[in-house]
């Protein structure tokens, strides 16, 4: 894989991937608000799929488990601005206006397709990606504040996303699980997500489902994968991908281990 991303600030960067694609299994640990130069993204959570393509905004929300494939598009690269918007800027920001906002504990990603003024924004920032030196703090600062301002001008709910800094709280397990299994995260990313420790996660998963998390997950992923394939006649490159597993050849070796045949079987 060739990426290459260039930074001007830690939360400010501009994100190049030359290859066929890149998938990644990712929750974000802030906001992200995102401008697509070229290239194409599928983003699959647990209640949408999401494909964005050139001159597309939008702002992936912290702490939700998402599978992100990234593709070259006519001949161009996967070629993106990224923007994080942190707890810390987010907390600066509402303290300075005085704002307590009511909070949304469920968020989802928010599309902008291509806003003229959050494009604006994020445009201006393409030059300095190539200047030699320390981009200036208070310069970053005012584009982030900008680019906040803008989105709040958009959608004036928005506030009751970015201003929401818990933690997960605890949540019921089997109504996770069963909406979010298909995302190939550590054990203790669910845990986390799932607002209890690793050593509670496993004891209430076990209650819950008297098994242990790793064999259920596993279980859960080659149903959905068996079901894409022979009810939906989906390509096993494409169900690989988007039900957990790390690359084709792994989920061909378990898929037949625990059906007894292969997943090409099914699409012939």
């Amino acid at each position: 894989m060739d990426h290459v991303s260039k930074y001007i600030t830690p939360e400010i960067k501009l994100s190049c991937y030359d290859d066929k694609f890149f998938k990644s299994e990712i929750v974000f640990d802030h906001h992200m608000l995102v401008w697509f130069i070229s290239g194409e993204t599928k983003i699959v959570q647990a209640e949408s799929t999401h494909i964005f393509k050139k001159g597309d905004i939008f702002l992936i929300p912290r702490n939700k488990p998402a599978t992100v494939i990234n593709y070259p598009k006519d001949g161009l690269p996967h070629k993106t601005v990224v923007m994080l918007l942190t707890k810390d800027v987010l907390r600066k920001f509402y303290n300075s206006i005085g704002l307590q906002p009511n909070i949304i504990t469920v968020s989802k990603i928010q599309s902008f397709k291509n806003h003229p003024l959050l494009e604006s924004c994020l445009a201006s920032l393409i030059p300095y990606f190539d200047m030699e030196g320390s981009f200036p703090e208070n310069l970053a600062s005012l584009k982030i504040t900008e680019a906040i301002s803008i989105l709040r001008t958009i959608d004036p709910g928005i506030d009751g996303v970015l201003a929401s800094f818990d933690d997960p709280h605890k949540v019921d397990l089997i109504s996770f699980m069963e909406k979010n299994y298909m995302f190939n995260m550590p054990i203790e990313r669910f845990g986390y997500l799932t607002g209890r420790s690793l050593i509670t996660f496993k004891r209430d998963f076990k209650k819950a489902f008297n098994i242990t998390p790793q064999k259920w997950l596993t279980q859960k992923r080659l149903e959905l994968a068996h079901y894409r394939l022979s009810q939906k006649k989906e390509r096993p490159v494409e169900v690989c991908y988007e039900t957990g597993f790390e690359n084709l050849s792994h989920f061909s070796f378990v898929f037949k281990k625990y059906f007894g045949y292969p997943p090409t079987r099914l699409t012939t």
